[in-house]
């Protein structure tokens, strides 16, 4: 009888219902106080909690439940709040917690990027003249609370030291090793009071170790984690590291913690233990079954799997968990009820990989016999969704096949394209636009619930969403935006309307996953061959373009977001799926452009997420997302314009990949980080058309006609003004109507100002 132990790495917070974003949302509207919120997040934490007790796991995470984002709570632990917020020192209070994560009054929001290569996004913690001390024990807090309230004796969690600092902003790279024994201190104040608290085991989470860092910074960790060691000796540590493989491995698994925690599903970790072995007596947290997708782990695949593990690391040495933490999947598929039954079978979600993370742990434990019965059921299930016709469109396969170069190659190069574009449209200097939604109100969303509900009929409903595309038509019109959209009142999401319709894509009832605070995503599942069906996105577009003589941008999702932002199957390579994208699109776009609509944005918020982490993988990626993204949108007239948008882009390590799009016009999300962006074409050349957010769309107030010059004029230092758009940072969906009006009326006044003041210097 061996003592192999299964261990979850992290829940997801929203509950199965999205009753976190609720409550989060009640509390910002000023509808419940915080007395309220915090007793309906506690309920909803403790009953996570008692779900993965009674799923059998043995060592839960505590401490990963966080009000809005993990990185901020460490932030807060530590005291690092920016000095604009006037902190004087003390606990910190919940509203400074979300004033830095959203912005309040005149202090603008912290910046916000994404979770290394993850859909999730965290809030940069800012360093400049920081004080750091333990200001609150947050995982000792819940470590007791849930040893008190349901007796489960957990395994705290903590984000690492490195990694919180190698995320940071505000400081020197020299000031490294002193920023980093600082924290250590720090850290060990918080372990100590562990230890003393009878935790046993403790996550260390250092996802940075799979990044790409120097060999002096891998001293400076082994010497924080001998120092940490020595202060809490008796504390089973598991350094997890997740989402590749450990880049400097022979060096970080000999680090003095009891576990190394490996990602055996995105990185090739199997390869590092066959070639250097892993250290006798230290435990293997192995990550097998995947915490980033939704597909119903091969079992038997994964056992075997465990068992070549088992000739390099002991049995009773072995934790089975999940890759990474289960925050970037849904739930539970147990609520779902629409979902054709082949593909039902072949997802997993939260709760139903932790059952498989149960069972593979049991059969390392007890024997492979014990657990041949879901051995035999997961397989099953694969093998009727595999061998379905969903897989089987030859038409597609086809039409991959007789693609050559010239299919992914507009007609003439920018400069001519340009010229044409110019004189079709007749924009002025500076011109204004946005990005593409509009707000999502409360009415939006209960008429689309009731429509497909079938308590309305459909007649009712389209003639709900012509009111809504006329109104705001108008109110662009009377705002004097030059380029319009039509709001996208259809849409619930940008990845997910897509999914409804094209052929080879699913969508959940309940397949909620958190994007960033109280925003949650339902990522669609591309189950098949992806296909063309019908027109999408053509009725809304020459509807909206009806009612003015201002151009109206078609809107489409670009075939990076949409494979990067579903959950895709993953029996065939990711490139295939992504190019099966690209040629559905490449119709629709033709579609838009036969009937009139002369600016077409194919938006990829989602490219530089989907970065690999790994070096040598980058490029390799890159070049397939560029040629996907022309394979779409190559096809046009050289006067129909091609716009595309990206979020957080950190631009400057992307720019050939950028610039390799060959779109017209690109708009990137910079507001909160806007002058370390602009100072990217101080560097570089730049030749196409692009607009830098000028203004924060995540955060509620309404920012100052200062504030928008400023941001313009900073850009104008380094970019041409025949190449500027001046536009928000990303789209308006989240924001009420009067934010939304409010800082459109600030945005076009300021970008009005500008132009005057250039036009006067050009004469």
């Amino acid at each position: 009888m061996t003592k192999t132990i299964s261990s979850n790495i992290g829940y997801p917070r929203i509950g199965e219902k999205r009753e976190w974003k609720r409550a989060l949302e009640k509390f910002w509207n000023g509808d419940s106080s915080e007395e309220e919120l915090l007793a309906e997040t506690t309920k909803l934490r403790l009953n996570d909690l008692k779900k993965q007790q009674d799923l059998g796991v043995d060592l839960i995470p505590v401490g990963d439940f966080s009000l809005y984002d993990h990185v901020l709570d460490t932030s807060f632990m530590f005291g690092v709040i920016p000095e604009r917020y006037g902190y004087e020192g003390g606990k910190v209070d919940l509203s400074t917690y979300f004033a830095i994560a959203r912005g309040e009054k005149e202090a603008v929001a912290s910046e916000m990027t994404k979770w290394f290569n993850t859909n999730y996004h965290y809030i940069v913690p800012e360093l400049n003249h920081a004080k750091p001390t333990v200001k609150e024990n947050r995982p000792l807090a819940f470590y007791q609370e849930a040893k008190e309230k349901l007796g489960i004796d957990g395994k705290p969690v903590v984000l690492g030291p490195v990694t919180y600092l190698k995320l940071s902003k505000g400081f020197d790279e020299k000031d490294f090793p002193q920023l980093l024994k600082t924290f250590t201190a720090l850290y060990i104040e918080v372990l100590k009071e562990l230890e003393e608290a009878g935790a046993r085991w403790v996550q260390i989470d250092e996802p940075i170790f799979v990044t790409e860092l120097s060999a002096a910074d891998i001293e400076l960790a082994r010497q924080a984690y001998d120092e940490i060691h020595q202060a809490v000796p008796k504390l089973k540590i598991i350094l997890q590291t997740y989402f590749e493989a450990v880049t400097d491995y022979e060096k970080v698994v000999e680090f003095p913690v009891a576990a190394i925690g490996l990602d055996f599903v995105h990185g090739d970790s199997l390869s590092l233990i066959q070639k250097h072995g892993f250290p006798k007596g230290k435990v293997l947290a192995a990550g097998i079954v995947d915490g980033r997708n939704v597909w119903r782990a091969d079992l038997s695949e994964k056992f075997s799997l465990l068992e070549e593990i088992q000739k390099y690391v002991d049995s009773d040495h072995i934790i089975v968990q999940p890759s990474s933490s289960l925050l970037h999947v849904p739930v539970t598929k147990a609520s779902e009820e629409q979902i054709d039954p082949i593909i039902l079978g072949g997802i997993s979600f939260a709760d139903e990989k932790l059952q498989e993370i149960v069972a593979l742990a049991k059969g390392l434990r007890v024997g492979k016999a014990q657990i041949q019965k879901a051995l035999d059921i997961a397989s099953a299930e694969l093998e009727l969704l595999n061998n379905s016709p969903y897989r089987t469109n030859k038409q597609v396969k086809e039409s991959l096949a007789t693609l050559t170069d010239a299919d992914v190659q507009r007609t003439s190069t920018f400069d001519i394209r340009l010229e044409k574009q110019r004189q079709r449209l007749n924009l002025p200097l500076l011109p204004t636009t946005t990005i593409g939604s509009l707000p999502q109100t409360s009415e939006v969303r209960q008429t689309r619930t009731k429509w497909r509900k079938k308590e309305i009929t459909n007649e009712t409903y389209e003639q709900f969403i012509k009111d809504s595309i006329q109104k705001w038509i108008k109110i662009q019109e009377e705002i004097d935006i030059d380029v319009l959209v039509h709001g996208e009142f259809e849409r619930t999401d940008m990845v997910e309307y897509f999914g409804e319709k094209l052929n080879g894509f699913g969508v959940t009832q309940f397949g909620w996953v958190q994007s960033y605070g109280s925003r949650c995503v339902k990522p669609p599942l591309i189950f098949g061959d992806v296909s063309f069906d019908k027109p999408m996105t053509l009725k809304e577009s020459v509807y909206a373009q009806s009612l003015t003589e201002r151009p109206v941008k078609g809107m489409l999702t670009g075939p990076v977001t949409i494979l990067n932002w579903s959950f895709v199957h993953d029996d065939v390579p990711r490139f295939t799926v992504l190019n099966q994208i690209a040629l559905a699109l490449r119709e629709e776009i033709e579609v838009l452009e036969e009937n009139g609509i002369k600016i077409i944005q194919v938006d990829e918020p989602a490219l530089r997420e989907g970065l690999p982490l790994a070096a040598d993988k980058k490029q390799t990626y890159l070049d397939a997302a560029v040629y996907a993204f022309k394979l779409a949108t190559a096809s046009v007239e050289d006067d129909t314009q091609i716009h595309t948008h990206m979020c957080y882009s950190d631009f400057n390590k992307i720019f050939d990949a950028i610039d390799g799009l060959d779109a017209d016009v690109i708009s990137i999300e910079t507001s909160r980080s806007h002058g370390e962006l602009v100072s990217t074409f101080e560097e570089n050349t730049y030749k196409k058309e692009i607009g830098l957010g000028v203004y924060d769309i995540h955060s509620p107030r309404i920012p100052s006609e200062a504030e928008i010059e400023q941001n313009i004029t900073r850009a104008l230092a380094t970019i041409s003004p025949k190449q500027f758009w001046i536009n928000p940072d990303c789209g308006l969906k989240t924001r009420k109507e009067d934010e939304t009006i409010g800082a459109l009326k600030v945005m076009v006044k300021a970008a009005k100002k500008v132009r005057e003041t250039v036009l006067a210097t050009v004469k």
